[in-house]
């Protein structure tokens, strides 16, 4: 039984985080973390999520529950997830994290923990998202540079802070790794004015807020007389907690390293 803290219960992916383990028979919800100095420090988690007592309340600090816990979950923001991140390695502790919107230094800093603590990084933990990912990388490589234009299309919901999403990069970088490209080279993501004709090996993204959206992302493969788009919908948080707590009971039995979804799901080269 892998014991599963999670970071940020108050929010909505939180309680959908509690609900998910609550629903896994291989893992305990072992506590949940709100902000310090939050009013909600004492409720309970169960409560919270709409579940009812469970018995597990809310802290405002790690330390408080670091005996309780082997796995945490973090889907919160770039600062808190790489203090965590020490957190877990001063402790013993293996973390699972599914934050997005990490610049270059701070993905560094992530990096520097493989060495120290096991964790699990992936801007998305859906296994649909995940299987996309590899069916991307066989396109491209199929299509190779046989005068196929490449966009990305993502949507999200009004509130999302970062963009493009951390799965439609993702996403990018595994069709421009897979044609021998990067994103740093060859993606574009902003087209205004008289930006001109697009250039043959350039990889568009268009990102789109709107209303309650989950996650949509399409790739698009399209030459003169046929276009093919790889599409994944999402139309609940459920289907990103249930991978985050699938990988935490796999990455519990991990030694230290960063590893992501294609490991957890045996789909790594």
């Amino acid at each position: 039984m892998t014991r599963i803290a999670i970071v940020g219960v108050a929010g909505r992916m939180g309680r959908t985080l509690v609900n998910a383990v609550q629903q896994d028979p291989q893992a305990s919800l072992a506590g949940g973390s709100v902000e310090p100095g939050s009013s909600l420090v004492g409720a309970d988690l169960g409560e919270l999520a709409g579940l009812g007592k469970l018995g597990v309340t809310a802290v405002d600090s790690l330390a408080a529950i670091v005996d309780d816990f082997d796995v945490l979950i973090d889907f919160t923001a770039p600062r808190v997830t790489l203090a965590n991140l020490a957190f877990c390695a001063e402790h013993g502790k293996r973390l699972v994290v599914g934050t997005t919107g990490l610049d270059d230094d701070e993905l560094a800093q992530l990096d520097a923990y493989g060495n120290r603590v096991p964790f699990v990084f992936a801007p998305n933990m859906s296994v649909g998202v995940n299987l996309t990912l590899k069916l991307l990388q066989t396109a491209a490589k199929a299509l190779g540079d046989e005068g196929y234009d490449i966009e990305v299309v993502e949507a999200h919901h009004r509130h999302k802070v970062d963009a493009p999403s951390g799965t439609a990069l993702k996403m990018g970088e595994v069709v421009a790794e897979s044609l021998g490209r990067t994103l740093k080279e060859h993606g574009v993501f902003e087209r205004v004015g008289q930006c001109g004709p697009r250039t043959d090996k350039e990889i568009g993204f268009a990102t789109l807020r709107a209303g309650d959206i989950v996650g949509e992302h399409t790739v698009m493969f399209a030459t003169e007389g046929e276009r093919i788009e790889i599409t994944h919908k999402a139309s609940s948080r459920m289907t990103f907690a249930k991978g985050a707590v699938r990988a935490a009971r796999w990455v519990a039995e991990r030694p230290a390293g960063r590893y992501d979804m294609q490991d957890v799901l045996g789909l790594a080269d």
